[in-house]
């Protein structure tokens, strides 16, 4: 029996993860979360916002699947690693913006770390007990969301509704509109540097419009390989919760022979510079990864509230790295205060966007 502490209980990957744990008998959930809404009943022990790490500490979860949105979710990420319990990682932004501390926890706590993402979780699977020097780069996918091949003159006047349109993932709202200004393949970039200790000059995004392939991951022998499958989470929450077990999905196997196209592309920078910026902040690194998501999450919520255009987003982002020093945090408090001030500076930028 696997004991599970679920965070993020009402969202779009805790909903697929009651679902996967219900038909797994091996898997029990001991403790669940959600932000607000109340979720009384659905385990032994429930938490509605708060501090999470204390229902981690009273639950004793043998694994921890960490699906809280945002910034919000650091704690419970840096909780696992240091006492050494199994993370399903969902909650990217935690390893973007703390990824150097996540990092000394993780060799503290000496805990397995499965990442959720999809194109992560493909990635994990790929290079699965092969060691860095043998790779050539790593190509992360993105499916181009609801505005590809959209110009910039295109994008003036969309809403959020229209951002919200993914025509291949059902996701939460803020990553929906993440994967639309490509943003959220910016966190994905820093993240998969993190995990799997690439330098970000090794990893690559494409485009890839039908979300077939997640992954490729090129050796240095000049063989690829790739992770295929239909775009539904409930295969990576699946492996990641059952690992290393691969148990059964009610997801069909992929046809090839019903006319599987992969067709991929450059991603246009100019249009969409999130991208560009979350390379340009993970490369230079200390707190830029850290102020890039803060500055995202204050402007993609203001986006939704319509209080912001779509492309005055990069826009926020672009001013708060440009604001910062950068200078890295040597422990959790000093990395707050980054956020923080990213936080103070984007929502300056608002009034003047």
């Amino acid at each position: 029996m696997k004991r599970i502490a679920l965070l993020g209980a009402t969202g779009s990957i805790g909903r697929q993860a009651l679902e996967i744990i219900d038909a797994h008998p091996e898997l029990e959930l001991c403790a669940a979360a959600s932000g607000s809404q109340p979720i009384d009943g659905l385990a032994p022990l429930t938490q509605a916002g708060g501090d999470l790490t204390q229902l981690l500490d009273r639950a004793q979860p043998d694994l921890v699947l960490n699906a809280v949105v945002g910034f919000a979710g650091l704690s419970t990420t840096l909780w696992a690693l240091e006492h050494g319990v199994e993370l399903a990682l969902a909650n990217k932004e935690s390893l973007v913006a703390a990824g150097e501390l996540a990092l000394a926890a993780q060799r503290h706590g000496g805990g397995l770390l499965i990442p959720v993402d999809s194109e992560h979780s493909a990635a994990f699977q790929c290079l699965e007990a092969r060691s860095p020097e043998q790779v050539h780069s790593l190509v992360l996918t993105a499916s181009g969301g609801p505005f590809r091949n959209r110009t910039r003159d295109e994008l003036e006047d969309v809403t959020p509704g229209d951002a919200l349109a993914h025509p291949t993932w059902n996701m939460g709202p803020k990553i929906t509109v993440d994967s639309a200004t490509l943003a959220n393949k910016g966190l994905e970039l820093i993240e998969a540097h993190f995990l799997f200790g690439l330098p970000y000059e090794q990893i690559e995004v494409v485009i890839h419009p039908s979300s077939i392939v997640h992954a490729v991951v090129r050796f240095r022998d000049g063989a690829s390989l790739a992770h295929l499958g239909y775009p539904d989470m409930r295969v990576p929450i699946s492996f990641a919760l059952t690992y290393p077990e691969r148990a059964a999905t009610p997801i069909a196997p992929l046809d090839l022979a019903s006319g599987v196209t992969l067709e991929f592309h450059a991603p246009d920078l100019e249009t969409f510079p999130l991208l560009a910026l979350a390379r340009e902040a993970g490369q230079k690194g200390g707190t830029l990864p850290c102020v890039f998501n803060a500055a995202n999450e204050v402007a993609v919520a203001a986006f939704l509230e319509g209080r912001l255009p779509f492309l005055a987003i990069a826009e926020v982002v672009a001013d708060a790295l440009a604001a910062s020093d950068g200078v890295a945090a040597h422990d959790l408090d000093e990395l707050v205060a980054a956020d923080a001030e990213a936080r103070r500076h984007a929502e300056e930028a608002l009034k003047v966007a």
